[in-house]
Parts: structure tokens; C-alpha cells; sequence
């Protein structure tokens, strides 16, 4: 192993239940990324924000965003991930899109719906985990309130992963809690871990404070950042072989089976 996978984070501000003009902001945001990147990290629901009414936003909406994606992911020549209100067989999902550059395209559905917000009321819960193979690298993206649950993350034999993807829409009040996790996802799985949270009000008035971040295979902390911007990372397999060849910790795993 010897690949690397150069990834930008979007931490960005939200335009309120308005996929057009998100679309629109994002845009010029994508447009400025560099032309070296492998992947493009999103929040979630990054085109409406953290809305529990999903029937204010059209149907055909999840839809043009994923074009949206497939297009920018074409033209840059890298793949995008992030997660959106999405609308099929009249139930509303929290999905995350994966589109690789030549339009091949994946879908995770939010398993653990935020029932603080009564989001498992007005959103259909996933029930399976993604596997990505890219550029020599396996990803597992997650959203946001997965975060918070080990066993559904965890990197099983079955499942195995090098990278843990979290795109979130995650409030101040808890931030010490996104940073913590995050930071604990990695170590307990010795994978690289990615947060990707907004930052701003939303409609509702919750604040957002960013905190998106990449902790290495021994969660040491990669890029961070707290204000509106793009960030940048490298993740190394060569990394992730040699800290694992030396600590063989998952090797002395439990195997988990969830009912």
C-alpha cells in the first residue's frame, strides 16, 4: 500500500430549506477547490439544512442535487459526498450520496434518526452500512447522529474500513461531544476519521460552530477547523498499514451481530 487520498472539507453556512440557492452557493465553493483533490466532503442535508419538514421541499428536488453532484464530480474530476433530503416511494429519507467522477453513484440512508428532533417521525431510517471502494481506500460514510453509536461504526472483519466518514449538522451545545467521538471513532478503529460539520444559524435559530476535523489512525488530529472554509487533508495508507502492522489491536476485536 502506498496510495493517497487527498480530501477538501466544505464547512459552510446553510441557506434554509432552499436547495436552489444552496446549490447555487456551492457552486462557486466547489469552483475554488483544488484541482488535486480526490474528494469533496459535504455536510449533512447540506441543501436545506437540519429540516424536520421535508414535505416543504419538492420531490423533484433530491433528484436535480444528485445531477448537481454527478455534474460538479464530472468536471472536477473527483468524487463528492454528501447527504440530502431525499424523496422515493412516498417517504422521505436523510440520504448520503457518493458520485464518482464518472457518474456512478451510491446511497447510505441515515440509520439512527435524531429523535431529539423527531426526526425518526417525518424521515424512514436506514438499515444497512455502505462500503466504498475509491482509489485504494475504503470508506464507510455516516451521518451525524451514527456518530454516537460504536457497534453500528464499528470496523468488523465483515465490514472493514480505512476511513470513517461523518458529514453532520451538529449544534454548538454538544460540539464537545462531536469532537470527543470523532476523535474515539479513530482510535477504537484504527482508521482515519473525518468530520465534516456546518457552521451558522439555521432556520430555527441553532447555532452551528463547525469543529470539522480529520484525526489520523491514532487519533491524532489532522486539520480542524472553526470558521467558514475549505479544509484540506491527506490520507496515507501507508499510514494505515504501519500503525496497524505495528499495534495489532484489531486483531483482538469483538464481532458484533446486529439484529
Amino acid at each position: 500500500m502506498s496510495g493517497k487520498l487527498k480530501i477538501a472539507l466544505v464547512q459552510s453556512h446553510l441557506l434554509w430549506e432552499n436547495p436552489s440557492a444552496n446549490r447555487k452557493m456551492f457552486d462557486g465553493k466547489i469552483q475554488s477547490i483544488s484541482d488535486d483533490v480526490d474528494l469533496i466532503v459535504l455536510p449533512e442535508m447540506f441543501s436545506t439544512g437540519f429540516t424536520m419538514t421535508p414535505n416543504k421541499i419538492a420531490p423533484s428536488e433530491g433528484n436535480k442535487t444528485v445531477d448537481w453532484m454527478q455534474s460538479w464530480a464530472s468536471e472536477k474530476d473527483t468524487a463528492i459526498l454528501g447527504s440530502i433530503v431525499f424523496h422515493e416511494n412516498g417517504k422521505n429519507y436523510n440520504s448520503l450520496f457518493f458520485v464518482e467522477p464518472e457518474g456512478n453513484t451510491k446511497r447510505y440512508d441515515k440509520k439512527h434518526t435524531f429523535t431529539l428532533a423527531g426526526e425518526d417521525k417525518v424521515y424512514q431510517a436506514g438499515t444497512s452500512k455502505l462500503i466504498l471502494e475509491y482509489k485504494g481506500f475504503k470508506l464507510c460514510p455516516m451521518i451525524c447522529y451514527d456518530l454516537r453509536f460504536p457497534v453500528w461504526a464499528r470496523n468488523t472483519k465483515k465490514e472493514a474500513y480505512d476511513v470513517l466518514i461523518f458529514v453532520a449538522n451538529w449544534p454548538k451545545p454538544r460540539i464537545g461531544a462531536w469532537d470527543t467521538l470523532l476523535r474515539a471513532r479513530a482510535i477504537e478503529n484504527m482508521a482515519y476519521c473525518v468530520g465534516v460539520n456546518r457552521i451558522g444559524l439555521d432556520g430555527l435559530g441553532y447555532e452551528y460552530p463547525g469543529h470539522s476535523a480529520v484525526y489520523d489512525v491514532l487519533g491524532n488530529q489532522v486539520s480542524y477547523s472553526e470558521k467558514e472554509e475549505t479544509l484540506y487533508a491527506s490520507l496515507e495508507q501507508d499510514h494505515i498499514e504501519t500503525m496497524r502492522n505495528k499495534l495489532k489491536f484489531l486483531e483482538d476485536r469483538d464481532d458484533f451481530n446486529l439484529l
